[in-house]
């Protein structure tokens, strides 16, 4: 094999980054995975636990390398839109996945059981196999992406600089010499008792013993007169197919320093592996006399052990999760579904252009049957607004916009199609969220301690370029504690240079913004962001507006007849009657 090949073969190659780049990955916090339900999306993609913890751990270690997730965008783009491609791929992930047991190879490589080494044969041939099989498939299909093109190229370079045919014959000569060996003749020596002694192989066999079977041979041989025994020390019609061993007797048999007692250990099962002297011997005689069959298959497998780096096997997880994720898309969009490919604007522009991007998990429990209406909205991160503050009723959809943005970006920065119509994105370095905690998590601080804790952590970690989901924060019982630090929080946010997303019940930290940004440094500028209903029905709308407060009140109470009028009128039609 040539060393430019060797190159090719060795380099660490990835469908998830491109070669000689330098990435760099950041996790999100459990916080955040629990907040963007992550559990619940891998769950849509697949049952099989490794994969959804596969995909998981790939999901949450996210970039910011605007080159990175260009080449897994148009990586899953490709498999998308070539949906048989996807199927080869399919097929070929259970075969690349057997194929990891070839790693043992390299610590077992001077075992002597023959059976372990054709095992081992067979492996490399279905190798060969894989290599074949995505060689012609990627070849059939039209693909542009960066990483797909250059798996082909190292596809094809193994398979035709390798020497595939030669690999095939060897292996196929290798393994006619296993199979030649059709039965193997055993050889039993007495004691005085008629105990096995020792035993030991005679002939390894290049044909099948045909008759009645040993048992009818045993039957005939003692319906005999006089149940004469055989006194031929050769066995007839048993022809040699090994050289006996030096430290064996004529027939193969090991030999044996005494005659052994009945209470010699010999005769005795082996209490650590269970085995007795019949078993033992010939495990031990097998092993010797297959010593020359083990060494050429030996030496075929070193011949053809340095073309595996074996390096696809490690792209196993990969193709899982960009066919995973193929899939569920492909059924989202059959199923009325409008999704996109993520554009990549530059890091340094902390941008965001979405046209009516939607929560994926509203999608998701439509394709499950449930009956959800999907909303979307028009939203963009800008040098108009970098910051909102959402007000809106309960149950209006802050949370489930909030979570929206987040898991579009989430989606975006992995090369997945997006909820929206269209999605332009300066990457984010990591997706801060900071929800209401589980009341067992605020015995010690009290909530609004607990939550203050959280947040302090968040901004010893943000920079400029990181995503700040913030929902219901500070929404303790005195309002007036929340609020005040609400409104530190928020111009810390602002001098940071954040994008974030601050959704709350104070519509009072919604006020007075343009005196924020003109009295608070940095260069996300705060805007209120309205959502929830419209002329007392739920719109799912979001409006860059004034918090609307009492209106959004008035419309609910009217709507259920709680108004002091309504509830008038109603008594004293009720006392009228």
């Amino acid at each position: 094999m040539s060393d430019s090949l060797n190159e090719v073969i060795n380099m660490d190659f990835s469908l998830l980054h491109p070669a000689n780049s330098a990435e760099q990955y950041k996790t999100l916090t459990p916080q955040a995975i629990n907040d963007l339900s992550i559990d619940y999306l891998c769950e849509s993609l697949t049952d099989n636990a490794f994969e959804r913890g596969s995909i998981k751990n790939l999901m949450t270690n996210i970039t910011s390398d605007e080159r990175v997730i260009q080449y897994r965008s148009d990586i899953f783009n490709d498999l998308y839109k070539n949906p048989q491609l996807r199927v080869d791929l399919e097929q070929l992930l259970a075969k690349l996945s057997d194929l990891r047991e070839l790693e043992k190879f390299k610590k077992d490589s001077d075992a002597s059981d023959l059976w372990s080494l054709i095992n081992r044969l067979r492996e490399i041939d279905g190798y060969v196999d894989c290599i074949t099989d995505i060689k012609r498939s990627l070849e059939h299909f039209d693909i542009s992406s960066e990483g797909l093109l250059e798996l082909k190229k190292i596809v094809s370079d193994i398979h035709d600089n390798t020497g595939f045919p030669e690999i095939k014959k060897d292996i196929e000569q290798a393994l006619s010499l296993a199979r030649k060996i059709k039965s193997i003749t055993i050889g039993v020596n007495m004691d005085d008792l008629l105990r096995p002694a020792n035993a030991g192989i005679i002939s390894l066999n290049d044909f099948y013993i045909t008759g009645n079977g040993i048992l009818g041979n045993f039957m005939r041989h003692i319906s005999k007169d006089g149940n004469e025994l055989n006194s031929d020390k050769g066995l007839a019609s048993m022809r040699s197919f090994h050289q006996y061993s030096p430290g064996t007797q004529k027939f193969g048999i090991p030999t044996s320093t005494r005659t052994p007692q009945i209470d010699s250990p010999s005769m005795t099962s082996d209490t650590a592996t269970g085995g007795d002297p019949l078993s033992q011997s010939l495990t031990k005689s097998v092993t010797a006399i297959v010593k020359k069959i083990v060494k050429s298959i030996q030496s075929t497998l070193h011949k053809y052990i340095s073309i595996s780096g074996f390096k696809l096997v490690s792209l196993v997880p990969e193709i899982v999760f960009y066919i995973r994720w193929a899939t569920l898309i492909d059924k989202l969009t059959a199923d009325g579904t409008v999704l996109c490919k993520p554009e990549v604007l530059p890091l340094g522009e902390r941008s965001l252009y979405a046209k009516d991007i939607y929560n994926i998990k509203l999608a998701l429990k439509s394709l499950g049957g449930e009956k959800t209406e999907i909303i979307g909205n028009d939203f963009e991160f800008s040098d108009n607004a970098r910051i909102y503050i959402m007000t809106g009723p309960n149950r209006g959809g802050k949370t489930t916009f909030t979570q929206a943005v987040g898991l579009a970006f989430l989606l975006a920065q992995n090369g997945i199609y997006v909820p929206a119509k269209s999605f332009k994105f300066s990457p984010c370095d990591n997706i801060y969220t900071h929800f209401p905690a589980d009341e067992n998590d605020t015995v010690d601080l009290g909530r609004l301690g607990e939550e203050s804790k959280r947040i302090a952590e968040i901004f010893q970690i943000a920079t400029d370029k990181s995503l700040l989901l913030f929902n219901e924060s500070l929404a303790t019982t005195n309002v007036s504690e929340g609020l005040y630090i609400a409104k530190d929080v928020v111009k810390a946010m602002k001098y940071i240079g954040t994008r974030t997303i601050f959704n709350t019940h104070m519509h009072e930290l919604a006020h007075d913004l343009d005196q924020l940004n003109s009295g608070t440094e940095g260069t996300s500028r705060v805007e209120s962001l309205v959502t929830g209903v419209d002329h007392g029905k739920r719109s799912f709308k979001v409006s860059i507006a004034p918090p609307q407060g009492v209106s959004y009140a008035r419309d609910i109470a009217v709507k259920y007849g709680v108004t002091f009028e309504q509830i008038k009128e109603s008594l004293n039609d009720r006392q009228a009657q």
